[in-house]
């Protein structure tokens, strides 16, 4: 009875443990994958050489906290805050760091609200929390919520005695002030309201507690500690050029055309001083005003005791900055409290236009941190270039077809010269290696060992390798910025590393953020040094761009660029003749309006000719365009059809000009409505269409092959959901072998399907081969930093709601609306992604292997096997006894033939 009854159970057990054991093992972590940990641009920081545990303090603009090692720059400990604007950090207050108590954050003796460091974040509500600065731990926090919060928005805060000020400015009218005790959130019963008609938004600052504003020659600031509120006008000896900037550690100093000038009667500044950054601190137990400047690659730290404005002649020091880290500022510095210092125990901090972090110490670099790389923006996996044996093969190889003696010749030759230089290797005459092979980039034997090229925010290009995470090289174009229309910066490949001996050329996108126009830099990607000309400066905007087909020349894919007056240009000016017949799409963000274009060549010259337009928006343009979505331009599609479970096969809708919009717009009954538009670019017709209602951002969208995937937010039911669709001719092909989107056929039959996915999805990436040959999974990019491989026969819109027997002849698994995600699915593991942004994939050599790369706070590099390592053997594949077994066989085998040789012979004599 009992045995019937608990029969199942040991079953269950064993399938429970099954399950469990399916994991990454130990041995395997961090060794096909690294991450390299960010924290963004630096907004303020705190260097703190005399605490018992020297450490350096910051925040910075990405909204994290952190606390950074002053011998490497390694992070000691780090907290990400809420996404902007709730986690845009307004004040970062150290205590002790000051010896003026005006300065400190340290509680009260005898309270419990304990903390060496307080933040304040957000405006509606504004959080002020409390840190134990030497871990990284919240103590306690408090928050409060302004009557206005389109005003609260401009909000400043400032720290004076134990007690937080919040100032809320009405611009050309008055300041709004309350007082806070910092420690429990109190109010301190202050509070005023100064009327000020002279402050805007363009020319004022707070200084400390002086709230100041510059008036064509003059400075009018008032001290919002004070109960005077008497306004302080101050004379200028000319009007500013640029924007004021406070100096921290000095009340009621601002910088104005590179000079200190004092609104506080009681805080003297030297006068003299000209420079372009400065920062306040303390050396030999005297406060001083360091400086730096940059000229001519070379940066002069200078310093002066501000008591007598006499230089501070041991803190002189001249360093070599590099061109990559683009324009220091000095941000912050501490000295070590010695009597009669010679300046060696301190360390100035930098933050640069390039997003870096450096820090100088004894007139050198001691570190630096590359915080742009928190904004990445595009992505390549470039091969490496091959060695000097395989470039001679190759060469063999690509030479011309001729008789069989030429070719038996040349390759005799060609193993003669080999031979010879390894010779000449062996005893050590043989030619030097080249840079690229004593940095290790030579091409392995799979293709997995590849340039990562990484391009970022700020304009900073960076050579990563994709094995070790080591920056091989990197280059800062300043003045640059992304597109109109919301459209980043763009990195091409014009010319890929196949092609030996011609080195491979990337080429950067941009736009001049002087006068809008387009600039171009094209370069090595391998050695990040300047190639085909280098930095090109156009005399118009870009509008859209293409890549054309490779030029028989040099192999050399040609770039063609659609100016605002719809005109076309072409780099390398030779690939021209290549751009004839050529179809482009544009589309505008705000009016979701798209146009097509044909660009025909004649008479030695391009032109474009509008062929269609479509207007998604609407009579009233309400729509906005929120995803756009394209085929992966190097993808391959290895089966034109599924078959189906009476073996007949359904064809795929396999349309390379197939271009996915998502529009969103406000709508009175359903609050807003999310619409999805399937548009050959090339016709202008629209192949399907569908609306979703009261769904919102979020959006997330791939589009590979004949499916499409997208993730929104449903709110009627608040939670995420992922659409999928897929296309199919039908159980006939229209053409095999060509497509044309002029002779198109018949409207597809489309499937969909929606699913429930228990987190918040920040993006969707497919996975990508060299072939094709290998299934397609969906790496799923959530909001809590893990990336999730989903395979696409569970995101299938052709699942069916019952198990039937056609759908188990095909494959397919019963509907069931929530997706799983399991542990072992997560190809990250506990490498959390902070502010994960972007995917990127790439093939590698092997058939089974996709290259996979991870932008947002953090970078995160992996590969993954969708359909497991088939083309490889496995790591613990036992060499040793495959070997025995070899050879145990051929043993025998040639033992086997002499046995029966003799039998035979024996036979023949009887």
């Amino acid at each position: 009875m009992l045995e019937k009854k608990f029969g199942a159970g040991p079953w269950f057990a064993v399938l429970l443990m099954v399950g469990a054991c399916s994991a990454l093992y130990e041995d395997q972590i961090k060794k096909f994958d690294w991450r390299a940990e960010n924290v963004g641009k630096l907004q303020q920081s705190v260097v703190d050489l005399n605490h018992f545990q020297p450490r350096i303090l910051l925040s910075t603009e990405e909204g994290v906290v952190a606390s950074v090692n002053v011998k490497t720059g390694e992070l000691v400990w780090r907290q990400v805050l809420e996404q902007k604007p709730r986690g845009a950090i307004k004040l970062l207050q150290v205590s002790g760091f000051s010896d003026e108590s005006s300065d400190t954050a340290a509680a009260p003796i005898g309270s419990n609200l304990g903390f060496d460091m307080l933040t304040v974040q957000g405006h509606a509500p504004a959080l002020v929390r409390g840190w134990n600065s030497n871990l990284g731990a919240i103590e306690w926090e408090w928050s409060t919520m302004p009557l206005n919060t389109e005003r609260a928005q401009e909000a400043l805060w400032f720290y004076s005695h134990s007690v937080l000020y919040h100032v809320v400015p009405t611009w050309r009218s008055h300041l709004e002030v309350t007082a806070y005790f910092a420690s429990s959130g109190h109010s301190t019963g202050s509070s005023s309201k100064v009327i000020a008609s002279w402050i805007t938004a363009e020319s004022c600052l707070l200084s400390g507690s002086y709230y100041v504003c510059v008036d064509g020659k003059q400075l009018i600031s008032i001290d919002l500690a004070s109960k005077s509120g008497q306004v302080i006008r101050t004379a200028l000896e000319s009007q500013p050029f640029g924007k004021l900037t406070a100096l921290a550690g000095l009340n009621g100093v601002v910088i104005a055309n590179g000079k200190l000038i004092s609104v506080n009667k009681d805080q003297s500044v030297c006068n003299s001083l000209q420079s372009s950054s400065y920062a306040v601190g303390s050396f030999n137990y005297r406060k001083i005003v360091v400086y730096a400047d940059l000229a001519s690659n070379n940066l002069k730290i200078n310093a002066m005791y501000l008591d007598n404005c006499s230089p501070v002649v041991e803190l002189e020091q001249n360093v070599p900055f590099p061109e990559h880290f683009g324009t220091p500022q000095l941000n912050s510095f501490d000295c070590m409290h010695r009597k009669n210092g010679d300046g060696k125990g301190c360390l100035f901090l930098f933050s640069t236009s390039a997003e870096s972090i450096v820090a100088v110490q004894q007139g050198r670099i001691r570190w630096s941190r590359e915080e742009s790389l928190a904004n990445v923006i595009d992505s390549l996996f470039v091969d490496l270039p091959l060695a000097d044996s395989e470039g001679t093969l190759e060469s063999e190889m690509k030479g011309k077809a001729g008789d069989i003696a030429s070719a038996f010749l040349r390759r005799i030759t060609t193993q003669a010269v080999q031979i010879r230089s390894l010779f000449l290797h062996v005893i050590g005459l043989g030619p030097p290696p080249t840079a690229t092979q004593r940095a290790g980039l030579v091409r392995d034997s799979f293709g997995l060992h590849k340039m990562l090229v990484l391009l970022t925010q700020a304009g900073k290009i960076f050579g990563v390798d994709n094995i070790s995470g080591k920056h091989h090289w990197q280059l800062y174009l300043p003045n640059v910025n992304g597109f109109d229309n919301a459209e980043n910066m763009r990195l091409i490949v014009q010319r890929s590393a196949k092609h030996f001996p011609l080195q491979p050329l990337c080429t950067i996108l941009a736009k001049d953020a002087d006068n809008g126009y387009g600039v171009l830099y094209r370069f090595n990607p391998i050695t990040g040094l300047a190639s085909e000309g280098g930095l090109l400066h156009l005399d118009y905007k870009i509008k859209q761009l293409s890549l054309l087909k490779e030029t028989e020349k040099d192999f050399v894919r040609g770039v063609l660029l659609l100016d605002a007056s719809n005109e076309v240009h072409v780099y390398p000016p030779h690939a021209t003749p290549l751009a004839d017949g050529l179809y482009l799409y544009t589309a505008d963000v705000k009016t979701a309006e798209l146009s097509g274009y044909f660009v025909k060549y004649a008479g030695g010259k391009l032109s474009s000719t509008q062929i269609w337009n479509a207007r998604l928006g609407g009579h009233n343009s309400e729509q906005q365009i929120i995803g756009v979505a394209a085929k992966n331009p190097i993808e391959h599609v290895h089966s034109q059809g599924r078959v189906l479970g009476d073996r007949s096969v359904l064809y795929k809708y396999i349309n390379p000009n197939l271009v996915a919009f998502v529009t969103q717009a406000p709508d009175a009954t359903h609050k807003s409505l999310l619409n999805l538009y399937l548009v050959d670019v090339v016709s202008g017709s629209v192949i399907f269409t569908m609306t979703h209602r009261k769904v919102r951002a979020p959006l997330s969208i791939v589009h590979s092959e004949n499916w499409l995937a997208y993730s929104y937010f449903n709110e009627k039911v608040r939670r995420t959901e992922i659409t999928t669709i897929e296309l199919y001719e039908g159980k006939t092909q229209a053409n095999s072998s060509v497509w044309s989107s002029l002779q198109a056929p018949p409207m597809p039959l489309v499937e969909r399907q929606s699913y429930i996915i228990p987190t918040l999805v920040e993006v969707l990436r497919e996975t990508i081969t060299e072939r094709g040959i290998t299934n397609k999974h969906v790496l799923i990019g959530t909001a809590s930093g893990s990336i999730v491989e989903m395979p696409w026969h569970l995101l299938d819109p052709r699942r069916p709601i019952a198990s039937t027997t056609q759908g188990r002849e095909e494959g397919a698994i019963p509907y069931i609306p929530e997706l799983p995600l399991p542990t072992e699915s997560h190809i990250n593991y506990n490498q959390t992604v902070a502010r994960l942004r972007n995917i990127y994939t790439a093939p590698s050599g092997l058939e089974s292997t996709c290259l996979v790369v991870a932008t947002g706070l953090d970078l995160f590099v992996t590969r993954v096997a969708p359909s497991k390592t088939f083309d490889l053997l496995k790591e613990d594949f036992d060499y040793i006894l495959i070997s025995i077994v070899l050879v145990a066989l051929t043993s025998g085998s040639l033992i086997v033939k002499h046995l029966a040789s003799r039998k035979l012979l024996k036979q023949a004599w009887k």
